[in-house]
């Protein structure tokens, strides 16, 4: 790809993300272009429809997600990485409904969450393995309570006391008593 394709699609996913955070799924592509300062052509040459869009937007969402999590399990410290990490997910989630609305259109995201599952799981053994995290809580449960936590924190419907309780909460949960 040119480097100026490279750069043109660049822009387009980070005024997507923009865009579809403020207006959600149903945001127009013509706004997409527009913030992103190309033609409605140029969305359409990288992404012929709204959901390779989503799609491209929710893989390199998740491959962000995935670096974070492969960064602090190589260099964080385990006692803190899971914490850390689920933390910052949660924060992130409040205040963006589009990560979860894309959930239900229909894109081709598996090989991105399974990488993702496969860094939280690590993340998950590191925290175990130095006894920061009790050894029965299983991936599936931290999946399960990662999600919990981001959709209630969505779209501003907590502030970031109760986040903050939540996690707290959710966190005494994980590790030994």
């Amino acid at each position: 790809m040119r480097a100026d394709a490279k750069r043109n699609r660049a822009k387009i996913l980070a005024a997507a993300e923009e865009v579809f955070v403020e207006a959600g799924v149903d945001a127009s592509t013509e706004e997409v272009a527009r913030r992103a300062g190309v033609a409605i052509g140029t969305v359409f040459r990288h992404f012929p429809t709204k959901n390779d869009l989503l799609a491209a937007m929710m893989k390199e969402l998740a491959a962000r997600l995935v670096d974070e999590a492969k960064t602090l399990a190589a260099q964080g410290d385990p006692e803190t990485a899971l914490f850390t990490f689920f933390a910052g997910v949660v924060e992130r989630a409040a205040g963006k409904k589009t990560v979860v609305e894309l959930l239900g259109v229909d894109i081709q995201v598996d090989g991105q969450l399974q990488a993702m599952r496969d860094a939280i799981g690590t993340l998950l053994l590191r925290a175990q393995e130095v006894g920061a995290v009790r050894a029965d809580v299983q991936l599936d449960e931290v999946m399960a309570l990662l999600a919990a936590t981001s959709h209630g924190a969505m779209d501003g419907g907590w502030s970031r006391d109760l986040r903050t309780r939540t996690l707290g909460v959710v966190f005494a949960g994980l590790r030994p008593s």
